[in-house]
């Protein structure tokens, strides 16, 4: 007894959170996400987007929670009562210990098999081309008559009436009525297609029916109805439920739209901006057809201006025709010139190619003469010359100032002196005579 006492106080004590913690990783290794079917009960959708409720059956409940980022791409509000499948990830809210299931997505109960059926069907047409761009026909644009398959008791009809009477009201409308929505629905659209196809009166057909849940529009999603589709002569518009709502008919459809009206918008162009693009266009027209005759009688205009009378023209060539007269005088007398100037040098070097001996022999002993004169001329005006520069050299040599009486004194440096104030007394100096010289000493100095 001590020793199990024991073997108890040894084992570590869990706080509240970390065994909340613990049991909340178990559970969500152990299942991983999953459906699960029930009834919604008692669901809260709070300012922050998320929802809470529970899920129950008859013998019991289940907390849920199912976040604003989750439920944000539902298209459709569930609400109390509601039997729905979940597709959740088991857990716990940690912080109360509370068992729940945290949702990643929801729909409603018995949709599985729809989807999963919508989805084999989708599968099997995709693969035998009846959703290719390249099989599906092209809308035509003014359609002479319009055909509307649908019930005439839904209010999409409605609609697509209004829709086409604002948009082109003088356009023919046939009505193919058939149930959209039922047992055997199917069958019988499938049957107003092909009866349209056959009767060949329209030129476009719109397929068309309001909104509604998976199983209000399943009758568009049966093989009969895709391939009565496929197999109509005449384009046809798929306006079936809303934007979000995709059943078999859009994809086999030549165009789908969006909506009923937006089927009816597709089919047939607008009255009023058919005008408004004619009165656009008239415009154009008009203001083209402006422009060209304003060019064409500028054309005419400047065609006008060129053109000159005959007599006019004739004058003129005439004018012309005399300057061109002038032109060729002048240029023939120019020429005729040119030419009487050129045999004139031409005589002139035949005249020194073929020279007068006699007078070049007399040309040339006057020249003899000529240059003899020349010379001896030459001659007398050089020897005069020289004699006068003799006689001023004569005046310049110290020689001949030493003949009339004269000395030059030299310092004791060899220089000559000039003034008394080179000099000292008892300096030697040197004397130069006209013949000789001699030194002597300074005794005596005069200033």
């Amino acid at each position: 007894m001590n020793f199990i006492m024991e073997m108890e106080i040894a084992r570590p004590v869990l706080s509240v959170s970390e065994l909340n913690r613990s049991a909340k990783d178990l559970l969500e290794q152990a299942f991983p996400l999953l459906w699960v079917g029930g009834e919604i009960s008692n669901i809260k959708r709070y300012g922050s987007g998320h929802w809470y409720f529970s899920l129950k059956d008859a013998d019991a409940q289940i907390r849920c929670v199912m976040f604003r980022d989750k439920n944000q791409y539902l298209d459709w509000q569930p609400s109390d009562g509601m039997r729905v499948e979940v597709r959740a990830l088991v857990t716990l809210y940690q912080s109360r210990g509370d068992f729940q299931l945290n949702v990643e997505t929801i729909r409603r109960a018995g949709l599985g098999s729809l989807f999963e059926a919508f989805e084999r069907l989708k599968a099997r047409l995709g693969k035998e081309g009846l959703f290719d761009a390249d099989r599906k026909k092209p809308l035509p644009l003014f359609p002479r008559q319009i055909g509307i398959i649908t019930s005439p008791a839904a209010a999409a009809l409605h609609d697509v009436l209004s829709t086409l009477k604002r948009r082109m009201s003088f356009v023919p409308l046939i009505i193919y009525g058939t149930p959209v929505q039922g047992a055997g629905a199917s069958a019988k659209i499938a049957a107003a297609i092909r009866n349209a196809g056959n009767r060949a009166e329209c030129d476009v057909l719109i397929l068309c029916r309001g909104g509604g849940s998976i199983e209000d529009l399943w009758a568009f999603n049966e093989e009969a109805v895709a391939r009565a589709i496929a197999a109509c002569p005449i384009p046809i518009v798929s306006g079936v439920g809303h934007e979000t709502d995709f059943t078999i008919a859009d994809f086999v459809a030549d165009v789908r739209a969006p909506t009923p009206t937006g089927a009816s918008q597709l089919v047939c162009p607008d009255r009023k901006e058919l005008i408004r693009h004619g009165e656009i266009m008239h415009g154009r027209l008009q203001r083209a057809m402006q422009r060209g005759i304003e060019s064409r009688m500028q054309h005419i205009d400047m065609l006008e201006c060129r053109l000159v009378h005959p007599g006019k023209r004739i004058n003129d060539q005439l004018g012309h025709l005399q300057h061109l007269r002038e032109r060729l005088a002048r240029s023939w007398h120019q020429d005729l010139a040119r030419h009487y100037w050129r045999l004139r040098e031409l005589d002139q070097r035949l005249l020194i190619a073929s020279p007068d001996i006699p007078r070049l022999v007399e040309r040339q002993r006057d020249l003899g003469l000529r240059m003899r004169r020349a010379i001896a001329v030459r001659i007398e005006t050089l020897v005069m010359s020289l004699q006068r520069q003799q006689e001023n050299l004569a005046h310049l040599n110290p020689e001949s100032v030493l003949e009339r009486g004269y000395s030059i004194v030299y310092g004791p440096g060899g220089a000559v002196v000039r003034s008394s104030d080179e000099i000292d007394v008892g300096d030697t100096i040197r004397v130069e005579f006209a013949k000789g010289g001699s030194k002597a000493r300074v005794t005596e100095k005069n200033e």
